[in-house]
C-alpha cells in the first residue's frame, strides 16, 4: 500500500480527507501542516508500522475523539498549541472572537485584555501574539487547564498572566476588553454524546446553557473601563438571548458577529 492508497483507506473508514492527511503525517512523525509532502510522496510504500499507527488513530477519531487530542496539538490563529484532555479542543470559529477583540482595541496604545475561562490559552495567546504591547490576563477555574496554558505561553514566548479564578471572583482591576468562550451547551443536549472525550465542565452550563453567560454579563461591568467591551462566544441559537441579557444589564452598542458559516456566534456590548 502506498501513501495515496493509505489516505484513501482512511477515507473509506469514514475519515474526512484532511483528517486522514493530518493523522497519517502524525503517524510518520511529520508536521501536520506538511501536506505538500504527501503529494510529493504519494507513491511511497507505507511501512507496516506506520499503517498500524495510522489505523489505530483513525479508530480513535471514528469514536469521536478530537484530532487535537490524538496528535497533541492544534493550530489556532497561526499559533501551534499543545492540547490534551485537560482542556476543550479550540474551534476555528473562535478566531472570530479574537478578531473582534482586536478590532475593539485597535485605537488603544496598550490595551488590557481579560480572557475568562482560558482553557488551553488559545484566545489570550492569540491576542498577545497580535498585540505584544498589550497586558493580557487569562483566568480559569481549573488548575490543570492553567498548567497547560502556561506551558503553551512559555513555549511560544508570550507574556500572558494567568490567574486561578471561578469566573471573576478573584479578578482585580479594570480591562479594556473582556472576552470569553464559556460553556454554553444545555445539560440535556443530545449532541453531548459525541463530545464525551472533552471536559464536561467546559461544555455544559445549566439547563438552558446560559448559566455561566449570565454570571459573566452580570459581573463583568465592574471590571471594565468606561467604554470597554464585553465579548462572548455562544451557541448557534443563543445570540438573541445573549443580546437581551447584555441590554438588560445596561450595555450599549449591543451586537453580534457571525462565524465562518454565517451563524451569529459571538455577541457583545460596551460599558
Amino acid at each position: 500500500m502506498n501513501v495515496a492508497q493509505c489516505l484513501m483507506h482512511g477515507q473509506a473508514l469514514g475519515l474526512p480527507r484532511l483528517e486522514a492527511q493530518i493523522l497519517y503525517l502524525h503517524a510518520i512523525g511529520r508536521p501536520q501542516h506538511d501536506r505538500a509532502w504527501l503529494l510529493a510522496h504519494d507513491t511511497d510504500e507505507v511501512s507496516p508500522e506506520h499503517l498500524a499507527a495510522f489505523e489505530a488513530m483513525a479508530l480513535r477519531r471514528l469514536q469521536h475523539e478530537p484530532v487535537a487530542y490524538i496528535v497533541g496539538q492544534k493550530e489556532f490563529f497561526g499559533l501551534t498549541l499543545q492540547i490534551d484532555k485537560r482542556v476543550l479542543d479550540p474551534r476555528d470559529d473562535t478566531e472570530v472572537l479574537v478578531e473582534w477583540a482586536l478590532a475593539c482595541a485597535v485605537s488603544l496604545a496598550a490595551p488590557r485584555f481579560l480572557d475568562l475561562g482560558t482553557g488551553s490559552g488559545a484566545i489570550a495567546l492569540a491576542l498577545q501574539s497580535q498585540r505584544p504591547e498589550a497586558k493580557v490576563t487569562a483566568i480559569d477555574a481549573s488548575p490543570e487547564a492553567l498548567n497547560l496554558a502556561s506551558q503553551n505561553a512559555a513555549k511560544l514566548g508570550l507574556a500572558v498572566s494567568f490567574l486561578e479564578s471561578n469566573w471573576l471572583s478573584q479578578v482585580r482591576g479594570e480591562f479594556d476588553v473582556i472576552v470569553s468562550n464559556p460553556p454554553y451547551i444545555e445539560a440535556n443536549d443530545p449532541h453531548l454524546a459525541a463530545l464525551h472525550h472533552e471536559p464536561l465542565q467546559a461544555l455544559v452550563s445549566g439547563t438552558d446553557g446560559l448559566q455561566d453567560i449570565r454570571n459573566i454579563v452580570e459581573n463583568a461591568q465592574r471590571h471594565l473601563a468606561q467604554g470597554g467591551w464585553l465579548l462572548i462566544e455562544h451557541g448557534w441559537q443563543q445570540a438573541e438571548q445573549v443580546r437581551s441579557l447584555l441590554q438588560a444589564a445596561g450595555y450599549r452598542h449591543v451586537q453580534s458577529e457571525r462565524d465562518l458559516a454565517g451563524i451569529e456566534r459571538c455577541s457583545g456590548g460596551q460599558k
